[in-house]
């Protein structure tokens, strides 16, 4: 493990996008029905990682994307990841999020908006045919994630919601 002064840290807030060349940054985030996806090219070693708190903004679309839905967020992707010259397809995809934040209280028989999040996530990566390699994602609670661009590996610590209560 690398000691903190010898890697540049970001933290992503809800609706952050982050992408990075260098591979001595680490990436951390708090998600509770929000997701993460990670992406890392193993090769060059640089990746991105967003934080999006809905599946989509519908109809209410605008030429500039937000990193605060799903399916913009995977866009801002493939927009660095072609302006950087590499192929979207050679990246290690990873999913992380989606809890259920409130479970007594969704009694409509809806989805609660992890799920959905969740769904939307996997959904956007099966229609551009990428494989997820890793996931956690569902349950109950909420989860701190940290990726590592130099090896690619992410580390997460779920806090399930029975424990957050005692």
């Amino acid at each position: 493990m690398r000691s903190a002064s010898e890697y540049f840290e970001y933290f992503l807030q809800p609706g952050e996008f982050q992408f990075s060349d260098d591979p001595d940054v680490r990436m951390r985030t708090l998600l509770g029905s929000c997701v993460a996806m990670t992406m890392w090219h193993p090769q060059r070693r640089f990746g991105a990682m967003c934080h999006y708190m809905l599946p989509t903004r519908g109809s209410r679309r605008t030429p500039e994307l937000d990193g605060r839905f799903g399916d913009e967020a995977y866009l801002m992707f493939l927009k660095e990841s072609v302006r950087l010259g590499t192929d979207p397809n050679d990246y290690e995809i990873k999913l992380f999020g989606g809890g259920d934040m409130f479970p007594t209280v969704n009694k409509t028989g809806k989805s609660a908006i992890g799920q959905q999040n969740v769904t939307a996530g996997l959904g956007i990566l099966a229609l551009h045919g990428q494989p997820v390699k890793a996931s956690h994602v569902g349950g109950e609670g909420h989860r701190i994630v940290m990726f590592d661009l130099w090896d690619g590996s992410v580390w997460v610590k779920h806090q399930p919601k029975t424990e957050q209560a005692r």
